[in-house]
């Protein structure tokens, strides 16, 4: 696998070169990798490379793109969107000549609709927000704060928050709370049944799965080369 820059475009004009990890022999299976979000993204990174590497050893082509914002991105989170990034995806995979997508737990949420994809464990951005609450709520009740649900949804509509160390605006909460995964002919979704055991983001640690792995790149490799 060999990391790359990508030139992703900015809202307000120019570019940000962006890291991205891939496997690129010029091969006619190019599968773009949407990856989980926030903290999930963390704890899935190296699994992700795990199917990318067996992936690679079926003769498919992949790529794996930083999002502005995320991972080893240098522009602040908070000034990005959901809009803004379902725009870097679709030029992602313009850039990188992508045939199909595969969308990673909230990555999911920002797969392009032209072409063919499968999204891996989807999940809606609400019960992601929900999750990152509860964690928020857990934390502070340990340092002595009392915070609701409730109260940190209307703060977070209002002027953004900070959830897990993330810092999102409060037009980032509006836009991420009404997301789901698309649905339709073209794509086709992996429940975490077929991949066996239980799903690596639920851990609290990066982690891999050999078994998991194989599953996931099998399921992929015949979906693609079919």
């Amino acid at each position: 696998m060999t990391p790359v820059c990508w030139p992703c475009p900015l809202p307000g004009g120019g570019t940000s070169d962006e890291y991205a990890l891939t496997c690129d022999r010029d091969r006619s299976h190019r599968l773009l990798i949407v990856p989980a979000l926030f903290d999930e993204a963390n704890r899935l990174r190296r699994q992700t490379a795990e199917v990318m590497r067996r992936l690679d050893g079926a003769g498919i082509d992949c790529f794996l793109p930083d999002l502005p914002g995320c991972n080893e991105s240098l522009q602040p989170l908070e000034v990005q969107t959901p809009e803004d990034w379902q725009d870097y995806v679709s030029f992602a995979a313009m850039h990188f000549g992508a045939t199909h997508v595969l969308g990673i737990r909230g990555g999911c949420l920002l797969t392009p609709a032209k072409l063919t994809c499968w999204h891996y464990a989807p999940v809606k951005g609400s019960s992601i927000l929900r999750q990152m609450v509860r964690a928020r709520i857990l934390a502070s009740r340990e340092a002595g704060i009392d915070e609701t649900q409730q109260g940190l949804m209307e703060q977070a509509l209002e002027q953004g928050i900070e959830l897990a160390g993330h810092r999102l605006s409060a037009d980032f909460i509006a836009q991420f709370q009404a997301l789901a995964p698309r649905d339709g002919d073209d794509v086709w979704e992996i429940g975490q049944d077929m991949v066996g055991g239980a799903g690596l983001w639920l851990r609290a640690e990066p982690d891999e799965n050999r078994e998991q792995a194989d599953a996931l790149a099998a399921i992929l490799s015949i979906g693609l080369t079919s």
